[in-house]
């Protein structure tokens, strides 16, 4: 099996994504200081839904939208496209019946963002084939048993269990013992859902205001490099970028996830493996993969690289290492023989916003009006539509059913200081890492290894 061409991969440009559009005209900056009735910084997929519903709402309000680089720069246009129903941190911490309705609510958004793409004339690729996690292997095998007990005994699952034959009839993953699929997911183009929402937002009146950078929220004000703008309602939705406003380093840490895509594949790759019907791909490793097949029929190829930068360090332009782009390479080939000597194309990576209790947030601070969403580790394409719905109601003062769920106001406590933070990460996935090694060999239960990581971890 031949590694990666480093000389032939495109690496970074912030995602292949955005190089497949094409990146977007710049917006105007910030002129100035300005008053509106609510200012949002970040022009990701949180800012942008809670404007656009804020807006569709509300018609007269005055929004402002503050994006340090451009709408869809971060992980909103770096990501896999999975638009899940995943509840991050476990419906465990919601209570039966809190778990319940967060679970609902998040069947019903993977519907919405449908609707409101067709709606607004948003083409963003999107194909609603369910989601697809395989095991490969005893020990995940054992894990897949143990999340189909679980999730069978809640409502609004709609899980079913495979076993192996079941896998192959569908998609043809090499080593697959047996997989879990539901219904409420769809794969998009995660730039193409970006730019037409927000294209959406500046025909409802939102003013975008790129390459701007805000230093400091506070409470009626958003500090810019370029100006002040004052509201009555100050929402932050940085997400990943969070850790770089003032007083926000240790509230959210930044991880990093790559990804890698291919070139295009033959029909007769596709005849071979299956994969015909729009489904994401994941499996239960500890250190996960995610897969879509996209719309041009190219294998879209993410998990973790280097998980975090000391300090909480960001990147800017999308670039990963080599180390990541092979190690992703051979997972890809591994799970798909036929693909052993398929080119890749573009590799990139992108950091997601990780909460202490690895659990969502969004809430608004009626005394303040400070408002905030995110911490979606990973699960935000559907996710950030729900958070901007909630949003909305928030500062609305709306009573909906959205604005009681469990994940509305909820904190979890900061992360760790430098150096113990780096540490701890560093020390997590190596144990995952070596925990997966572990269970390649043969072993038929979780790794002990893996069970201390995700202790010390909050998992």
């Amino acid at each position: 099996m031949a590694p990666a061409d480093a000389d032939a991969v495109a690496n970074g440009g912030v995602s292949f994504w955005w190089q497949q559009l094409g990146l977007p005209t710049p917006r105007p900056a910030l002129p100035g200081d300005r008053q509106v009735d609510v200012a949002i910084v970040g022009a990701g997929y949180t800012g942008l839904w809670t404007a656009y519903y804020l807006k569709t709402l509300q018609p007269d309000l005055r929004i402002a939208v503050l994006e340090r680089r451009f709408a869809g720069f971060g992980a909103s246009g770096r990501n896999g496209g999975w638009l899940t129903n995943s509840v991050t941190g476990g419906r465990a911490q919601y209570g039966r019946d809190g778990g319940a309705r967060q679970q609902a609510a998040m069947n019903d958004t993977v519907d919405e963002v449908i609707r409101v793409a067709d709606a607004e004339g948003i083409d963003a690729d999107i194909r609603k084939g369910g989601e697809l996690e395989v095991a490969r292997g005893a020990a995940q095998q054992a894990r897949l048993e143990a999340a189909y007990a679980d999730e069978s005994s809640w409502p609004h699952t709609d899980a079913e269990r495979w076993d192996a034959a079941e896998v192959a009839a569908r998609l043809r993953v090499a080593g697959a013992t047996g997989a879990i699929w539901h219904p409420h997911c769809a794969s998009i183009h995660p730039a193409k859902l970006a730019r037409g929402l927000a294209e959406a937002v500046e025909r409802l009146g939102v003013e975008i205001w790129e390459d701007t950078t805000v230093r400091v929220i506070e409470p009626g004000r958003a500090i810019t490099d370029r100006g002040t703008v004052s509201a009555a309602h100050v929402i932050r939705a940085t997400e990943g970028f969070t850790a770089d406003l003032a007083g926000e380093h240790r509230t959210w840490l930044p991880m990093n996830s790559s990804m890698i895509a291919t070139e295009p594949l033959r029909a007769d790759f596709w005849d071979e493996i299956g994969w015909s019907r729009g489904e994401t791909l994941g499996d239960f490793a500890h250190v996960y993969m995610y897969a879509q097949r996209t719309a041009d029929d190219r294998i879209a190829f993410g998990g973790r690289g280097v998980p975090y930068r000391y300090g909480s360090r960001v990147d800017t332009d999308g670039r990963t290492q080599q180390r990541t782009i092979e190690n992703l390479t051979g997972l890809l080939r591994r799970f798909f023989p036929a693909a052993a000597d398929v080119p890749i194309a573009h590799a990139w990576a992108g950091v997601l916003g990780v909460p202490r209790d690895w659990s969502p947030t969004v809430g608004v601070d009626r005394a303040t009006g400070l408002g905030w969403a995110g911490g979606y580790v990973g699960t935000g394409v559907a996710t950030t539509n729900l958070a901007g719905r909630t949003l909305a109601d928030l500062v609305l003062d709306r009573d909906t059913d959205l604005v009681s769920l469990p994940w509305v106001g909820h904190r979890a406590r900061k992360w760790e200081p430098e150096p113990l933070r780096w540490l701890a990460v560093q020390a997590i996935y190596g144990a995952y890492h070596l925990a997966d090694a572990h269970e390649a060999r043969g072993r038929a239960t979780t790794s002990p290894v893996a069970r201390i990581a995700d202790w010390v971890s909050g998992r």
